[in-house]
């Protein structure tokens, strides 16, 4: 029943950030620009970057500003406000020692239910951000394995990540949009329905080549997040919580596919963490364990 509400929320979500970005590209490109001198109702292709900006940048901010509120929404989570176990006074006393130390606002601290060992950080500014760990994460490792992975999260809000990572994707979406209209148009103006048809395909195909240089530099962020957590804790630490998360995470997904019947060589082309090589490379998010470990390692 969560999960049908969950999707429940999500399409009404895209249906007002539609909504909401075509009322505000009306009055820009009707109203707003031409009382500042810029007239784009007459230039098709100046229009359809206008328009493609509008989706591009408003789509990513808004899911930006809204990202506290999903994951809220989107999980069996309760927040740490006054920590009354070990575990949760380790992961609290972490992120309020952390935020002093980089002069940002204290985020809020969040605690989930899954047993996946795992922990993310969101907001929409670094004084506008909160952190959230899974109980799994929580009861599997040490207390300085868990400060590592939380200065970690509190690496990215210090970082910029989630804002930085907002304006790539809305120059991408934008690009996606700007070039699938316009290599559509010519088909469109000829016959209407072959040549949406054509623009539909063109932004699947785009999006997907769009993610190429956005999980680039999600890779790159980890690793800086890593090397503040270093700096913060331990890289020693910060390595032990890595093998420890790769190890339970595979063994929880092995445990998951033996009940579903798969075989082990079938799970072994199921990775669930950052790939090492090939083409799947390129679309992972997260650099693999092993490359993540050495760069701690290597660290002077």
């Amino acid at each position: 029943m969560r999960s049908f509400k969950g999707i429940f929320l999500l399409i009404i979500t895209n249906v007002l950030i539609f909504f909401t970005l075509a009322i505000t590209g009306t009055i820009l490109i009707e109203v707003v620009l031409p009382n500042f001198g810029i007239d784009l109702r007459g230039t098709v292709a100046a229009q359809d970057f206008a328009w493609a900006m509008v989706f591009g940048f408003g789509g990513a901010f808004i899911s930006l500003f809204m990202s506290k509120f999903l994951a809220k929404r989107g999980m069996r989570m309760q927040q740490i406000t006054s920590p009354s176990t070990p575990k949760e006074k380790v992961v609290y006393n972490t992120v309020a020692e952390l935020a002093q130390r980089e002069g940002i606002k204290m985020p809020e601290v969040w605690v989930y239910w899954d047993d996946v060992p795992n922990a993310f950080a969101t907001g929409p500014t670094r004084n506008n951000a909160m952190v959230a760990v899974s109980s799994g994460l929580a009861m599997n490792l040490t207390d300085d394995e868990l400060k590592a992975v939380v200065a970690h999260e509190v690496g990215h809000i210090s970082n910029g990540d989630m804002m930085a990572t907002t304006l790539l994707q809305g120059l991408m979406n934008t690009f996606v949009y700007f070039l699938a209209r316009m290599i559509s148009r010519p088909l469109m103006e000829r016959n209407y329905w072959l040549g949406f048809a054509v623009y539909m395909a063109l932004q699947f195909m785009l999006s997907i080549l769009a993610m190429i240089p956005i999980c680039w530099f999600s890779r790159r962020r980890e690793f800086r997040a890593d090397a503040f957590a270093a700096d913060a804790v331990g890289a020693a630490s910060m390595a032990s919580a890595l093998q420890k998360i790769e190890a339970l995470s595979q063994r929880t997904l092995a445990t998951e596919h033996r009940e579903e019947g798969m075989s082990e060589d079938a799970l072994a082309t199921m990775k669930i963490h950052g790939q090492s090589s090939g083409f799947a490379h390129l679309f992972s998010t997260h650099p693999p364990t092993e490359a993540r470990i050495a760069a701690l390692k290597n660290r002077k």
